[in-house]
């Protein structure tokens, strides 16, 4: 009887020894796992903390009919969708209307920011454009698609004459014109399509405008 418990005492021993072991090797596995997961929730937190980036090219143009979020940091009762009217004006709160279109972005916040600075001090707003509506070019004549169009962004001469299907087989190439109204005056840029195409006389290529008009003769 002593020889048999002699033995047992050793192994039980053991035993406890790797049960111990494994529970230790666990135990540091679980607290390495909880460190790597901490990590990616700070670094969430942190980016929610940082202040939205402005969603639009603060050089474009407004026009009418544009859809535009504007929001004072901070303050939740100033962030507002606001639709840009016919007439080009926009009403937001505590400064009332404001003169929209024909502004660029960076006028328009800076506008906003000084009436705005009336009621809030120093503060910090945001302009996102939501729908571009207003930016309106047309090609008409002797194109494949005349038509309106709508565009997101700013095209010129041979990017508009590609949205409309290019030019029919017996369009004056050379004769294509773009009519432009500014301030109540009319202006009429030429554009020779073959200079263009063979690489020549790039400047011509302008960037349209809304409310631009293409002639294809």
């Amino acid at each position: 009887m002593k020889q048999n418990f002699a033995w047992i005492l050793p192994a039980t021993f053991l035993g406890m020894m790797l049960s111990f072991g494994a529970l230790a090797e666990q135990s540091v596995g679980q607290s390495q796992a909880k460190a790597v997961k901490v990590e990616p929730v700070a670094t969430d937190a942190t980016a929610k903390a940082k202040p939205a980036v402005e969603a639009v090219d603060s050089g474009y143009q407004v026009e009418p009919e544009d859809v535009l979020e504007i929001s004072v940091w901070k303050e939740d009762a100033l962030k507002k969708e606001v639709l840009v009217r016919p007439d080009g004006g926009l009403s937001f709160p505590l400064i009332g209307d404001v003169q929209a279109a024909g502004k660029t972005v960076r006028e328009l916040k800076k506008e906003i920011v000084q009436r705005l600075g009336k009621f809030i001090p120093d503060p910090v707003v945001s302009i996102a454009l939501l729908k571009v509506v207003g930016n309106k070019i047309y090609v008409i004549g002797k194109v494949n698609k005349p038509g309106e169009f709508s565009t997101g962004r700013y095209v010129d001469v041979i990017q508009a004459l590609s949205m409309a299907g290019g030019l029919t087989p017996f369009a004056a190439e050379n004769g294509i014109k773009v009519m432009r109204k500014e301030g109540g005056k009319d202006t009429v840029f030429p554009f020779h399509y073959s200079d263009v195409k063979n690489g020549e006389d790039l400047g011509q290529n302008i960037q349209l405008k809304g409310g631009d008009v293409v002639v294809v003769p």
